[in-house]
């Protein structure tokens, strides 16, 4: 015997054309409100004499129209395959910690590190993928302690001993030749705290580029390409610039004599920060060596000492402060007190497509590149030629240019 293809319902579908009041089942479907529903059709309970008389009941469930066969006609339940999240332009996902697997941090697109708007305020909340920097960076000197301290005393004993033989002997000469050899230490160490910065970024300049191609696992390296946007794209929170790896916005007040200070460290007749916010991401690299792409591991809570240098947005005065409504919902948003105050406005940002310079580790993990902060801190060592003793920096370095705006390559 042949077998009987499957029928797909037990009765035809009558044609609706296209009225949604005669088909209950397609409003259903498409969530389509329908306000005069047809009475419901039940069937009469038969007798039971027409129970055992009738054929077509007696007969198996293939014998006819009026079969107890299942039907296939019924409503369908709507499915719900969750929220789609769309692919970011640039085609790359990212997101996750160093020590997930690969595909985990590709399968979770960054969920933890969406934007949230939060409520009536417009300021925009990122999530833990997304590193908050500090408002300083930790620069120090490598010299140790010890020897710090021995310096130290050793000064103040010559001081203490050359005025006490000026007293006795009753000449100046001692005191002079003491004075004469302690003034160099001094001088040393103010020209060092004044050009600590400037000399790191002079080594951090001359610190040559290496070829992501040859690179092993575990080697220091300063990489210089075009950046990328990773799955969680940044935005500066004034000028509303999109699509950055890096963002910062900082808020300095004029402190004159006897005015407000904006922080426990801010003096006199100086600009002091009152308010910072800085952000950094995961972001791809592109090297100009060996044309690579490497991802840089900057989020998560990752050490980052960025220099990138702000642009003044604002400078607000009494006169002048009713005239920057954005600048007061800017404030309002921060709870922050708009009182008769001179304030300056400043934003650094890193934008896609932009030449930046990273120094990092590099890391290969299931073949992937990647470039994360050093565990110890980097050292510029002595720099005899300027007169500048070893200075360090914690985490990992991104310099990018000043005409950043004229340098960036559409991506």
């Amino acid at each position: 015997l042949k077998e009987r293809l499957p029928s797909i319902g037990s009765r035809s579908v009558p044609y609706t054309g296209g009225d949604v009041k005669k088909s209950g089942e397609l409003g259903k479907m498409f969530d389509i409100p329908v306000f005069d529903n047809p009475p419901s059709l039940k069937p009469s309970r038969p007798s039971s004499s027409s129970q055992h008389n009738s054929g077509s009941v007696r007969s198996g469930p293939n014998s006819g129209p009026m079969g107890t066969r299942p039907s296939h006609s019924g409503s369908i339940p709507k499915k719900s395959s969750g929220p789609v999240v769309p692919l970011q332009p640039t085609g790359l996902i990212t997101s996750g910690p160093l020590g997930s697997s690969v595909g985990r941090r590709s399968g979770q697109l960054g969920q933890t590190g969406q934007l949230e708007q939060s409520g009536s305020m417009g300021k925009v909340v990122y999530g833990s993928a997304v590193t908050v920097l500090g408002e300083d960076l930790r620069l120090g000197f490598r010299v140790s302690k010890a020897v710090m301290w021995v310096v130290a005393v050793v000064v103040v004993m010559g001081l203490v001993v050359g005025a006490f033989l000026t007293v006795a002997v009753k000449k100046v000469v001692i005191l002079v030749a003491v004075a004469a050899v302690a003034a160099p230490m001094v001088v040393l160490l103010t020209w060092n705290c004044a050009w600590k910065k400037r000399g790191l970024l002079g080594f951090l300049t001359r610190y040559p580029d290496a070829e992501l191609r040859g690179a092993v696992d575990g080697q220091y390296v300063k990489v210089t390409g075009v950046v990328t946007c990773g799955s969680i794209p940044l935005e500066s929170s004034f000028q509303k610039v999109q699509r950055c790896v890096y963002a910062s916005t900082e808020l300095y007040e004029y402190r004159g004599w006897g005015g407000k200070s904006a922080n426990p460290k801010h003096s006199f007749f100086s600009w002091g920060c009152r308010h910072s916010e800085k952000f950094v991401a995961d972001f791809y690299i592109s090297d100009f060596q060996s044309g690579l792409r490497a991802l840089v591991k900057a989020g998560y809570g990752a050490k980052v000492a960025p220099f990138v240098k702000p642009t003044k947005v604002a400078d607000i005065t009494k006169e002048n402060r009713e005239l920057s409504p954005s600048f007061l919902r800017w404030l309002a948003d921060r709870s922050l007190s708009s009182d008769e105050r001179v304030m300056r406005l400043k934003e650094g940002y890193i934008k896609e497509g932009s030449t930046v310079s990273v120094m990092g580790v590099v890391r290969r993990h299931d073949n992937v590149l990647m470039i994360v902060p050093p565990s110890d801190p980097v050292s510029t060592g002595c720099q005899w030629a300027r007169c500048l003793l070893p200075t360090y920096v914690e985490g990992l370095i991104l310099t990018c240019d000043e005409s950043q705006n004229a340098d960036v390559i559409p991506v």
